[in-house]
């Protein structure tokens, strides 16, 4: 049996709402997936974490182009809200500390901080979801702000973070890890990489209430 046109039109649309979160989690994932890549072969080897980085901005592409795509049809589901909070962990808040970790932030501290920085961002995505109905709106319906740094803006790390593979500011480069290692890197606790406080303190924006950006 053949669906009504009208509701073909929907499925259709459907699928394409749903499709795009899909894409930001898969360029998430295959950051995740590089950056392993990376730390399998030798430190000076730079193309898997290149392509770690790269896919990250891709996904705020796909993203980005959610939302519009929302916009355009003037329609969200909570299906599809769940997506992009699940795609968005994936590709701006776990993908960037991965990286992090394969690029030298591996002491049991840094990795500490790093899933303080990732359980930052979701709860952050959590408290959207929560708390998106009850934001200020503007005439098109949509929230004046955002309540905390967004996580796609951790972007900005990942651009320092192709900036020191550039500079070989990595485990194992030319120049080592900006800041060196507090502590003994050979005691239990392996030491703290002062770098690791820019994830942190990127954290405790992304949480923080007293935070309004106004969005574009």
């Amino acid at each position: 049996m053949v669906p009504p046109p009208n509701l073909q039109k929907g499925i259709c649309t459907a699928h394409l709402i749903i499709s795009i979160p899909r894409n930001t989690g898969f360029c998430g994932f295959m950051s995740i997936l590089s950056s392993m890549r990376y730390c399998l072969g030798p430190p000076t080897s730079y193309g898997p974490i290149w392509f770690a980085l790269a896919f990250m901005p891709f996904g705020l592409f796909f993203d980005f182009m959610d939302g519009k795509v929302a916009r355009w049809r003037q329609k969200s589901s909570l299906m599809g809200q769940e997506l992009d909070s699940l795609a968005d962990l994936i590709s701006f808040g776990v993908s960037p500390a991965v990286a992090a970790f394969a690029l030298g932030l591996r002491t049991p501290i840094d990795t500490l901080l790093l899933s303080f920085f990732v359980l930052c961002g979701l709860t952050r995505l959590a408290r959207f979801n929560v708390t998106v109905s009850s934001l200020p709106k503007d005439a098109t319906g949509k929230s004046k702000y955002f309540e905390g740094t967004p996580i796609p803006s951790s972007l900005c790390i990942v651009g320092a973070m192709a900036w020191c593979v550039s500079q070989g500011y990595v485990i194992g480069g030319e120049q080592g890890i900006i800041g060196g290692v507090l502590g003994d890197e050979d005691s239990w606790w392996g030491g703290v990489h002062p770098i690791v406080g820019v994830f942190v303190s990127w954290g405790c924006a992304m949480v923080s209430r007293t935070i309004h950006i106004p969005k574009p």
